[in-house]
């Protein structure tokens, strides 16, 4: 689905709880990665692969420029989506009619980046064939991936990820800053037990339990949780009974394979009857998810379900409110913030658990997935409805949040009996968000399965046909996208569907225009906005009859009655409180100004224009606006300046297609403005600006393109040397070691110095120390100038 905030990395796992020194597997990890392009963690669920390949990434940022990337698919169940959620993940968005795989290869062939995929244990072939395409197709792309199983390429290297270290419970226990298992489960004991720490007369007790837990770092965590109600001898004794049940003898025979799904069920009887149940009908949520989701899961009924289908319990709203309160301090389920508030997630063992424990309830798994469809449904139509209005930043932050849910409904929809109707309905309720905010491939892989799933004449189908339609053409699938316009325009006509009907009209409008076949999309807008709004047609489609009208009038030359549409639909938005067909508005009024030769009032335009662009990462407009506020500059004589925006537009275009999208007038008029700058500045100045600005990631694009007209574009942080990027060193020259790094992190966390000793499992007086050289270093007297120090340096 859409990508990620822009200018940001897709963010590496945000750690809710310290890191237990790994220092071996760190080590290991950045040798391998630095003379082999695959490393594949593997290893036993609740080993800790994900952190551990997480907090190996992070400490890698420096070494490529282009970035750490993150790829989690433990909420993909269809191997198709991993090219897809792989190109969202690298916040690149093809709009080419090229087989995906060969677009991302060819948009990554220049970058140097790191791509962390996580959890590839369930989609195997489709992770390898993605791995063996970057790796084949480009020199500077790396691969670091989790995995139960290896993936079976040879270029990769594996790094087997072991259980913690547990020092012998009868042996020399005086040293536990060399124990990492003792130290988690006394960081989450004490997280639970303020006050516990590790003691002479409890450490073997601790070393023990540990031991029993075979060094598993996820079932130490949901043993340490159980230190609310028992000291630790208690543990290890209620520990033993159950081993003892299991294995029918002694409590050191349990396999080792089996010790988690031990402390799982362990943790799963320490749960209430409400929290169990709430645990099971949550796993059928991918990613992370909101109360309120978790609460129509849960609780509502399903509308549409088989005959003789009962609900197991009734649960309300408060109920699964104390019920994910209970599971959340029980370490079922991890709390994390969200873009609209506290979101919440279950780890992916504990997620397969729960699906075990909910199909072993009758019924129970389709009601809950039934559920989930319905409230993905209800949700994603209340964002259509608020999409023409003030919300659509919050709109799009949510719909990000939800994409590993929203797949998973589309998917049970497509796939479970007499279901395939509704997702029909959903993939045509989220056309805005496939259109909006460039996901076009997306939106196309789900629309042609709903259609070829309900080849009946159904409302829903005409919806569905125009969106295929309008998606084909994004993906410069002209005639394709033409067809299914037309189709769906005869299908709407049969219903006597007013607003579908002006819906596939738009499109044909729009694919006429990308023809070039000016005189006829002017005749067809002219009419359709003389017609008015249709009841029921989106306001945003009303909206874009008129930027589409625009445009033809300004190609035609018509600048003046141009300029009269645009402020005639940006009163409307204005009114409505909307940005996105506002945006787009706004870049015809630039482009009409641009016509009247007004260049001053043309590069006002279009830097409002990109600055609500950005806020929905609408990709092409933003890729658009540069090409036109590159015009502007070249007219304006500030030749520098537009050869930086030509070579940042190349870059933002270098994601979406190589050939540029886009009619032939826009295609030849963006060739105008290379060649006038290239003749302004010469060929070496226009070179180096050109380089410059294509340098930029898109968040630091617009902040220039939007910025002060006149300022020459510096160097940024990295630069091109031989070939190879090298790091610039910052204005003060500073370089801190990674431990010293890392303190200045926990410092500027608000960590005191015992904090950060008990943090990285070290000694106060070395944690002081460490502090005391990153003050020296940077020349500071303050802890709050490190907290400072640390912002800027983000």
């Amino acid at each position: 689905m859409g990508g990620s905030a822009p200018g940001q990395d897709r963010q590496l796992p945000v750690e809710t709880t310290s890191f237990v020194d790994r220092r071996g597997e760190l080590a290991a990890g950045r040798e391998l990665l630095s003379r082999a392009r695959l490393v594949t963690l593997t290893g036993p669920g609740g080993v800790g692969k994900t952190r551990l390949a997480a907090r190996l990434a992070a400490g890698l940022r420096r070494t490529f420029p282009d970035g750490v990337r993150f790829l989690p698919l433990s909420g993909l169940d269809d191997p198709a989506l991993v090219p897809l959620a792989a190109a969202d993940a690298l916040d690149l968005h093809d709009h080419s009619a090229r087989p995906l795989l060969q677009a991302l290869v060819e948009q990554l062939r220049d970058r140097r980046l790191l791509l962390l995929i996580d959890n590839c244990e369930h989609l195997p072939t489709a992770c390898a064939e993605l791995a063996a395409a970057l790796l084949h197709g480009t020199t500077g792309v790396r691969i670091l991936a989790t995995s139960r199983h290896r993936l079976g390429l040879t270029e990769e290297h594996l790094l087997d990820v072991r259980p913690l270290a547990v020092p012998d419970p009868d042996g020399d226990l005086s040293s536990p800053e060399g124990s990492p298992a003792l130290a988690l489960f006394a960081d989450r004991a004490a997280a639970v037990v303020p006050g516990f720490r590790l003691t002479a007369a409890n450490r073997a007790a601790v070393a023990r339990l540990c031991h029993r837990l075979d060094g598993l770092p996820l079932a130490i965590e949901l043993a340490a949780v159980r230190m609310r109600v028992l000291d630790v001898d208690q543990l290890l004794d209620r520990l033993d009974d159950r081993y003892r049940l299991l294995t029918g003898g002694s409590p050191a025979s349990l396999p080792r394979h089996q010790t988690l799904r031990a402390a799982v069920d362990w943790s799963h009887e320490l749960c209430t009857d409400r929290e169990q149940l709430v645990w099971a009908r949550l796993s059928v949520l991918a990613g992370s998810f909101d109360l309120e989701t978790a609460e129509a899961v849960c609780t509502e009924a399903t509308a549409a379900g088989p005959a003789g289908e009962e609900e197991q319990a009734a649960l309300r709203r408060p109920d699964v409110l104390d019920a994910v309160t209970g599971l959340v301090d029980k370490s079922v389920l991890s709390r994390e913030s969200g873009p609209d508030g506290i979101r919440y997630r279950l780890l992916d063992t504990l997620r397969h658990y729960g699906l075990d424990r909910l199909r072993a309830l009758p019924g129970e798994e389709p009601a809950a997935r039934r559920r989930q469809r319905d409230w993905m449904l209800r949700r994603a139509a209340a964002c259509e409805r608020a999409w023409f209005g003030p919300g659509q930043r919050e709109i799009v932050a949510r719909l990000r949040a939800d994409q590993d849910n929203l797949r998973a409904a589309l998917d049970f929809s497509l796939t479970a009996p007499d279901e395939r109707l509704a997702g029909l309905r959903l993939a045509g309720t989220l056309w805005f968000y496939w259109h909006a905010c460039g996901a076009p491939r997306e939106g196309r892989h789900w629309l042609d399965r709903a259609l070829a799933a309900n080849p009946e004449p159904t409302p829903e189908r005409a919806r569905g046909l125009w969106i295929a339609g309008l998606l084909a053409a994004a993906t410069h699938a002209l005639t394709a996208g033409l067809a299914l316009a037309r189709d769906a325009h005869l299908l709407a006509q049969d219903l006597h569907d007013a607003a579908e009907t002006a819906h596939a009209e738009y499109v044909i409008g729009v694919i006429t225009l990308f023809m070039d076949d000016l005189p006829t999309a002017l005749r067809h807008f002219e009419a359709s906005v003389a017609r008015g709004a249709v009841p029921g047609q989106h306001l945003s489609v009303h909206g874009l009859n008129q930027v589409e009208l625009a445009c033809a009038l300004g190609f035609l030359g018509e600048a003046d009655r141009a300029v009269e549409v645009c402020e005639r639909a940006r009163r409307m938005c204005e009114r409505h409180g909307e940005e996105w067909v506002r945006s787009y508005v706004l870049r015809m009024l630039a482009l009409a100004r641009t016509v009247q030769r007004d260049w001053a009032r043309a590069e006002q335009h279009a830097r409002q224009a990109l600055r609500l662009k950005i806020a929905v990462h609408d990709v092409i407009g933003i890729a658009l606006t540069l090409d036109l506020l590159a015009r502007t500059a070249v007219e304006r004589g500030i030749h520098e300046r537009a050869a930086a925006l030509l070579g940042a537009a190349d870059r933002t275009w270098t994601a979406i297609d190589r050939d540029r999208w886009g009619s032939a007038t826009l295609k030849a008029t963006r060739r105008d403005s290379e060649t006038r700058a290239r003749e302004g500045l010469g060929p070496a100045d226009y070179r180096r600006a050109y380089e410059r600005g294509a340098a930029l990631d898109l968040a630091r694009t617009v902040e220039y393109a939007v910025g002060d007209d006149t300022r020459p574009l510096r160097p940024t942080a990295a630069r091109r040397t031989n070939g190879r990027h090298r790091s610039v060193p910052s204005t003060t020259g500073v370089r801190l070691t990674r431990r010293e790094s890392e303190v200045a992190e926990l410092v500027a966390q608000g960590l005191a110095n015992q904090q950060i000793a008990d943090r990285l499992v070290i000694a106060r007086r070395t944690a002081e120390g460490h502090v005391e050289r990153v003050l020296r270093k940077l020349g500071f007297n303050k802890r709050s100038q490190i907290a400072a120090w640390v912002a800027a340096q983000r």
